[in-house]
């Protein structure tokens, strides 16, 4: 029996120093904790991503933080789909998500991308059947455009829970790998 290709776990989000506190790129704020985890560094890839390769829940894992902005995202997934020959059901991509309350967690598989331009090009290349670990961050305030809610700062209150929603988001991604879909949904679909 052939060994399955490793778990494919993408956090999503928009490279440079820039964005890297916005609501949009809790995907990669996960992932960087999660590499941690695994004692990992970072590392440029030729998929147009970088990647940190390890073990995780005893699972083997290759984390992934496509550098192509967020609605682009499909084309790093696929080449680095290919390249590790990971199967689709064995992706795990995190992303932010605004109809979930700030410091939500909703775990599931397929579906809509709800307007997310991440999860429209990434189901655009590879269908729509991959893990989602949806990280809440609410609705934006009055009638400010959801580009420029995305695009800004966790506010500082929201920043007091941040460690540990990104703390939690990790856990949920460990017991996907370890528990499977529903035991990781009944423990953190709050």
């Amino acid at each position: 029996m052939s060994e399955q290709g490793p778990w494919l776990v993408v956090g999503l989000g928009n490279p440079g120093g820039q964005y890297e506190g916005n609501r949009h790129n809790i995907g990669f704020m996960v992932a960087d904790l999660l590499a941690e985890r695994v004692g990992g560094k970072f590392k440029t890839h030729k998929s147009r991503a970088q990647v940190v390769e390890g073990r995780l829940s005893g699972q083997r894992v290759v984390l992934a933080k496509p550098m192509s902005f967020m609605n682009l995202s499909g084309g790093p997934v696929v080449a680095l789909r290919d390249f590790y020959k990971a199967d689709v059901d064995r992706l795990i991509v995190i992303h932010d998500e605004l109809d979930i309350d700030y410091a939500t967690l909703r775990l599931k598989r397929g579906g809509g991308d709800n307007g997310h331009n991440g999860l429209k090009s990434i189901t655009k290349s590879l269908g729509p059947d991959y893990l989602r670990v949806r990280a809440g961050i609410g609705r934006p305030p009055g009638r400010m455009d959801v580009a420029d809610f995305v695009l800004r700062d966790f506010s500082s209150t929201e920043r007091k829970e941040l460690p540990w929603f990104v703390d939690r988001t990790a856990d949920a991604v460990e017991s996907l790998l370890q528990d499977g879909l529903e035991r990781a949904q009944s423990a953190y679909n709050s």
